[in-house]
C-alpha cells in the first residue's frame, strides 16, 4: 500500500525550474519498506530505501535513486535529526496542528551495498510495541522530482519515517539476535571507512565548523581544537590586555581628573586675560569721554558675550565724544592766577542760569 500526500508536498516546493539542475518541485512518497524482527528483538539499525538504481514498490510505482549518499547528506540537511512516528503522523497530521509524537529519532544513516540505512534511538512506548510485535513494518517518506525533467522520480531526500503494519517495498529486516550476510558485510564496511577516515560527518556539525561535504573525522577535530586555542588565546588576553590598548583603571582615571585641572585652570586664566581686557577697554572709553562712567557696568556685561570685545571696539571708534574734560582736578581753588579767576565751561554754564558774573562765582564760590 502507497501513501501520497499532496498538501505537504505542496508546503515544501511550488514550482519547477527548467533550467536549473536543482529540483524546485517535488512531490512526497510513502513507500513502506522494511520488515521489523519477529522475534521481539528491537534493531538500531534499520532498511530505509533498497538499493537502487531502480526502486520499486508492491503497488507498481517506482523511482530512482543513483546517488544514496547525496540523499542521505541532503536529508540531514533538512533537519539534524530525523523524525519517525506513528502512521506518518507528522506528514498526515502535523500540518493541521494535531498531536505527531515521536516514537524514535534517526541520528545518523549509512549506504550498504547501495541500500539507505538508518540508525536509530527509540522511545519507551515505540520500543515496547516494537518488542511486543505491535507493529512490523518501517515506512519511509521521501521527495522525488516529479515528471516533466529528465531526471523525474528521481529520489531528493527522506523526511521521516514510520511505524505501521502496511507493506510497499519488499525487504528483510536487520535482525541483531541473528546476523545476516548484510550485516556482517555492513561491518565490515563500516571498520574499512573507519580506517580510511572517509566517513562523512553530519551535516550539522559540518555546517556548524564551516567544513566541507567530505570532511572527515580528523578535520572536524582538527577544527574544534583550532576553536578551543581561539578560546584560550582569547581568556589569556582578557586576563592579560595588551598594555599599547588598555591602562589600568585608576591611571585612567588619575590621567582624566589632571586633565580636567589643566582644562579648568586654562579656563580660569582665559577668563582673568579678557576680565582684563574688558576693564581696559572700558576705562579707556570712559576716559577719552565716550561712554559715561554710570554705565561701566552695562558695557563690561555687553563685552563678555560672544564676540562682545569686538562689537565694543567698533562701537567706541565711531563713537562721539558725549561727555567734555572739566580740568577741575588741575585748578587750585585759592590761586589768584589767572587761570584760576577765568570761568570754564561748566562756570559759565551756571552762572547764566542763576545769572550770576564771574566776580559773584570767586566771591561765593
Amino acid at each position: 500500500m502507497t501513501y501520497y500526500s499532496p498538501q505537504h508536498s505542496a508546503s515544501i516546493a511550488t514550482a519547477l525550474c527548467s533550467d536549473s539542475a536543482q529540483p524546485s518541485e517535488h512531490d512526497l512518497a510513502v513507500a513502506l519498506n522494511f520488515e521489523l524482527p519477529m522475534d521481539g528483538s528491537v534493531p538500531e539499525w534499520i532498511q530505509l530505501i533498497p538499493a537502487g538504481p531502480r526502486v520499486e514498490g508492491r503497488d507498481g510505482r517506482f523511482w530512482f535513486i543513483h546517488q544514496p549518499q547525496t540523499v542521505i547528506d541532503a536529508s540531514f540537511d533538512q533537519h539534524a535529526e530525523i523524525v519517525g512516528d506513528w502512521e506518518h503522523a507528522t506528514e498526515l497530521k502535523g500540518p493541521s496542528g494535531d498531536e505527531a509524537p515521536a516514537a524514535f529519532w534517526m541520528k545518523e544513516m549509512e549506504v550498504r551495498d547501495g541500500s539507505i540505512w538508518a540508525r536509530v534511538e527509540w522511545t519507551p512506548r515505540a520500543r515496547a510495541q516494537v518488542a511486543n510485535k505491535e507493529y512490523r513494518f518501517i515506512s519511509p517518506v521521501f521527495a522525488y522530482i516529479k515528471e516533466g525533467r529528465p531526471d523525474a522520480r528521481e529520489i531528493l531526500y527522506i523526511t521521516s519515517a514510520s511505524l505501521t503494519n502496511n507493506a510497499n517495498f519488499d525487504m528483510k529486516a536487520l535482525n541483531r539476535a541473528q546476523p545476516s550476510a548484510t550485516s556482517s558485510q555492513s561491518q565490515t564496511t563500516q571498520e574499512t571507512t573507519t580506517e580510511d577516515n572517509t566517513m562523512s560527518l553530519a551535516a550539522a556539525i559540518r555546517k556548524a565548523l564551516e567544513l566541507k561535504e567530505d570532511a572527515t573525522e580528523e578535520s572536524a577535530v582538527a577544527a574544534i581544537n583550532t576553536l578551543k586555542s581561539d578560546k584560550a588565546s582569547a581568556l589569556n588576553r582578557a586576563e592579560t590586555p595588551s598594555m599599547e590598548k588598555f591602562i589600568p583603571r585608576a591611571d585612567y582615571d588619575q590621567a582624566q581628573q589632571r586633565a580636567m585641572n589643566a582644562e579648568q585652570k586654562l579656563a580660569d586664566y582665559e577668563k582673568s586675560k579678557q576680565d582684563s581686557e574688558i576693564d581696559s577697554l572700558v576705562g579707556d572709553a570712559i576716559k577719552a569721554g565716550k561712554i559715561t562712567p554710570a554705565s561701566k557696568d552695562f558695557y563690561v556685561a555687553a563685552c563678555r558675550q560672544e564676540k562682545g570685545i569686538e562689537q565694543f571696539k567698533s562701537f567706541i571708534s565711531s563713537a562721539p565724544v558725549i561727555a567734555d574734560q572739566s580740568n577741575l582736578d588741575t585748578k587750585d581753588p585759592n590761586s589768584n592766577s589767572p587761570l584760576a579767576s577765568a570761568m570754564n565751561t561748566e562756570e559759565k554754564q551756571i552762572s547764566d542760569i542763576f545769572g550770576n558774573s564771574a566776580d559773584d562765582l570767586k566771591k561765593y564760590q
